[in-house]
């Protein structure tokens, strides 16, 4: 399959993870499998330069085994790539929800699973340093119970939830959050970051797509002969 290809999974994961969300069960393995399709796509665009610079990678091209075989070629143009390729890679990534996926993703690659998720509440349409509550809600072989369940607990959190967030609310002379405004979801943690799963998927499509389409634009000019 072609990156569109991979990108098409990310996109049908994402909504799959949204219509399952807070489960952890199914967020946790839909989780897995939009992660596998960003993982894809990166192999994607080396597998293209492979082609386009004539490395003649053997087997699956990583970016690994792209660098090994340009190296080992001294092929210029494609390290002019990887060089390219890695400076805006970390650029992308600079910010805190791709961080979180590229570090997440580095984790599943190299474990092949996921840290433990959690639920927490949270307001639908946040602020800059929004606060979060933990959700204590039974589970069974890790799926949540009943969805009643889970609206009881929330319902019993709220008053408390409300109380901290809208003091931090006005302190900062923000809008009041009402209770209408309150949504459960599921969060991950790794090296103390801890993000909400959905949203930070949501967010890393645009950059995913704009870092393929920037990727093959600078393949391009890389590979064209002048007349």
């Amino acid at each position: 399959m072609n990156a569109e290809g991979k990108i098409k999974n990310c996109e049908d994961n994402l909504k799959q993870i949204n219509h399952f969300n807070p489960d952890p069960y199914y967020v946790d393995y839909f989780f897995k499998e939009y992660l596998q399709s960003v993982i894809d796509v990166y192999d994607c665009i080396f597998e293209e330069a492979d082609r386009d610079f004539g490395l003649f990678v053997s087997g699956k091209c990583t970016k690994e085994e792209f660098e090994r075989k340009a190296r080992d070629k001294n092929d210029q143009l494609a390290l002019k790539f990887l060089s390219w390729f890695k400076r805006n890679y970390e650029n992308e990534h600079n910010s805190s929800n791709p961080g979180f996926i590229k570090k997440i993703c580095h984790f599943f690659r190299k474990y092949n699973y996921l840290p433990k998720i959690s639920i927490k509440m949270l307001v639908n349409q946040r602020y800059k340093d929004d606060v979060f509550q933990s959700i204590k809600v039974g589970l069974t072989k890790g799926k949540i119970r009943s969805k009643e369940e889970l609206q009881i607990e929330i319902k019993r959190q709220i008053p408390i939830f409300l109380e901290k967030i809208n003091q931090k609310r006005n302190i900062k002379n923000e809008p009041k959050v009402a209770e209408k405004q309150i949504i459960a979801s599921a969060f991950l943690e790794i090296k103390n970051q801890e993000v909400e799963i959905s949203h930070a998927c949501e967010i890393y499509l645009s950059v995913l797509k704009r870092f393929l389409d920037e990727s093959r634009k600078e393949i391009k000019r890389l590979t064209r002969w002048d007349d």
